[in-house]
């Protein structure tokens, strides 16, 4: 069965290469790498490398991202994709290809293939982010996919709901903690020495800006700034950079400033990649900002998680996230209520074992009714 796996940024690649590693050590499946997005990007750190790195050979990498991050760049960006694949799906053949999550970039390369036949499974469908216009990207892939592996039961009904029928969407749990029970940690000193966190508690930071109201995203960033500036008197700051969403650099242009005011006590880091990233979610105080991972993963890593703004709004919560609104006085308001709480001790609503198990036989008993 030759799958192609569509991967448009090291968010992603993350989450499938629990997926990657069984696709290619399968002989029933031939395996080809498709990867686009930031990861040709230097800007981004050309995380095509990681990849490679993690070894990989049959990669095919398409150029097709702009720099300019507002939103008639975006749109091109889009537009740019779509061309690129028109040409791509007209020379390749597959008789499925993965597509993930909510990226523009990946709504563009799955647009392209629908007058080519091309089958898509989706994994990540049916969630809901009323914050960002990612939520629309995500439901147009639902629609263009031929078989579906949401993260919840709830996802589920959505995704039948979406399309119309029950056929071919099957709860698989999040692909991205599969395994998780026999991930391998650092020592802690090893991992700090690694990157150079220094002794004491830490928080792992996340901001995106909110694409669906992209006009307030100047004051965003600068509420953002302000809190972690105070934060910072307490906490170490370890921040993972922002994705390339519409104003995107808005958000990166003030960490940087911050950085220059308080190099001490920030580390900014464009790719972790996701063993680093684990290591850091596990040995942090808590997480903060606005992005999945610590919706979807932090449970499973004991940590609470303040999740600030509207760009999650929608999708399914744990008892470990914490709501507040996207203002310096409500984020430090909610920051200083974690100090007595410690580590969170519940279970993780996204979690289910065998994930990738799951979808392989799933494949296996029904790729050929697709």
């Amino acid at each position: 069965m030759k799958v192609g796996v569509l991967t448009s940024s090291r968010a992603d690649f993350g989450i499938y290469l629990p997926l990657l590693k069984k696709l290619k050590d399968d002989v029933f499946f031939e395996l080809r790498v498709i990867a686009f997005g930031t990861h040709g990007s230097p800007y981004h750190g050309k995380t095509v490398s990681e990849i490679q790195e993690a070894g990989f050979e049959n990669i095919d990498l398409i150029q097709s991202l702009l720099l300019n991050d507002n939103p008639n760049g975006i749109s091109t960006s889009y537009g740019l994709t779509v061309n690129k694949f028109a040409d791509y799906w007209s020379e390749n053949t597959f008789d499925l290809v993965f597509c993930l999550g909510d990226r523009f970039e990946m709504s563009a390369a799955v647009q392209a293939g629908i007058p080519f036949g091309v089958k898509f499974a989706h994994i990540h469908g049916g969630e809901t982010t009323l914050g960002a216009i990612d939520n629309i990207y995500r439901h147009q892939i639902t629609l263009a996919s031929s078989i579906h592996f949401p993260s919840t039961e709830a996802y589920k009904d959505k995704i039948e709901t979406i399309i119309g029928y029950d056929e071919h969407v099957y709860n698989v749990g999040s692909l991205s903690l599969d395994g998780i029970e026999e991930f391998k940690f650092l020592e802690e000193n090893v991992f700090r020495n690694k990157f150079g966190i220094p002794d004491k508690p830490y928080i792992l930071i996340t901001f995106h800006p909110e694409t669906v109201n992209p006009e307030a995203n100047q004051e965003y960033a600068l509420e953002m700034k302000s809190a972690m500036s105070e934060i910072s008197t307490d906490y170490f700051l370890v921040i993972t950079m922002p994705n390339a969403d519409t104003n995107g650099k808005i958000f990166r242009n003030s960490i940087a400033e911050l950085k220059k005011e308080i190099p001490e006590q920030i580390l900014c880091i464009e790719n972790f990649g996701k063993t680093n990233y684990f290591n850091a979610m596990k040995y942090s105080n808590f997480l903060l900002g606005n992005t999945s991972s610590g919706i979807i993963e932090a449970a499973s890593f004991g940590k609470y998680v303040v999740n600030v703004g509207n760009r999650q709004k929608g999708r399914t919560k744990g008892e470990n996230v914490i709501d507040c609104e996207f203002g310096a006085s409500d984020i430090l308001q909610t920051v200083s209520k974690l100090k007595d709480l410690g580590s969170f001790e519940g279970s993780n609503i996204y979690r289910k074992p065998n994930t990738v198990r799951s979808i392989i036989d799933t494949l296996k008993n029904n790729y050929a009714s697709l």
